[in-house]
């Protein structure tokens, strides 16, 4: 197994983990403030993302992979409005159950965690340059 390689394997799924985090992220703060177009119609539910372990086979070397994509289920907040389309008998909207700024949060430390597997990919192909230098 070439050590260098296992890196860059480990590295590559971390970036991509990350990516599918960011990608959720953005979906969640781009309908925030969606809110649902007949009354009683539920507005946009928050993403959730989670991961898991996972083994890679050709190298033998543990790797992050996402494992689901679900459905935040936790209850709307409710916002008194009576002449929205989407407002009940009682003049009440159901609203996101998105947090901009926990969202946010997420994002920079998805974003972050990107960022420290690509060092982590740049430093395999440094080290693998380094080695070809001293074959020459």
């Amino acid at each position: 197994m070439d050590p260098l390689k296992s890196i860059t394997t480990v590295a590559a799924s971390g970036m991509r983990a990350q990516g599918e985090r960011l990608k959720v992220v953005s979906e969640n703060v781009a309908n925030a403030n969606s809110l649902g177009s007949s009354p009683g119609a539920e507005p946009y539910r928050r993403k959730t993302i989670s991961f898991e372990e996972a083994v890679d086979r050709e190298t033998g070397v543990s790797k992050v992979d996402v494992s689901d994509i679900g459905r935040d289920m936790s209850e709307f907040e409710l916002s008194y409005d009576p002449s929205h389309p989407a407002a009940d008998e009682n003049g009440y909207v159901k609203i996101s159950n998105v947090n901009t700024v926990m969202e946010m949060a997420n994002m920079r430390e998805a974003a972050r965690s990107y960022e420290a597997n690509m060092n982590m990919f740049e430093a395999g192909r440094r080290m693998r340059s380094q080695i070809l230098d001293l074959l020459e």
